[in-house]
């Protein structure tokens, strides 16, 4: 069975910092990508990151770009994203999800299993 388990978030004030992780399991980890998506409110759902398991190529959006990291252990299955300099436009709920094949990395499209979420909440 396909699973994917985040964790990790939380309240921080701005300005802090989190690392969400993303353990995977039931699948060839190494064949994948592995995408963090976040949800909110206001404005949907946004691609955040991605990393490529084969080669851990990268991939974030402009609005985290230099602020947030994605990095996997190829040993444990599982993806961080450590989020640095928050601020309150990130409160969001955090998901991960793979991807077999990357066309769009930051576009849901390419994924088709999802984690159930966890929420991170950043007070100004």
């Amino acid at each position: 069975e396909v699973q994917l388990v985040e964790s990790g978030g939380g309240l921080v004030q701005a300005g802090g910092s989190l690392r969400l992780s993303c353990a995977a399991s039931g699948f060839n980890f190494d064949d994948y990508a592995i995408g963090w998506f976040r949800r909110d409110a206001a404005n949907g759902r946004e691609g955040v990151s991605c990393i490529r398991i084969s080669d851990s190529r990268t991939f974030y959006a402009d609005s985290v770009e230099g602020r947030f990291t994605i990095s996997s252990d190829n040993a444990k299955n599982t993806v961080y994203l450590e989020m640095n300099e928050l601020r309150p436009e990130d409160t969001a709920v955090y998901y991960c999800a793979r991807a077999f094949v990357l066309t769009t990395p930051l576009h849901p499209i390419d994924y088709d299993y999802w984690g159930q979420g966890t929420q991170v909440t950043v007070s100004s």
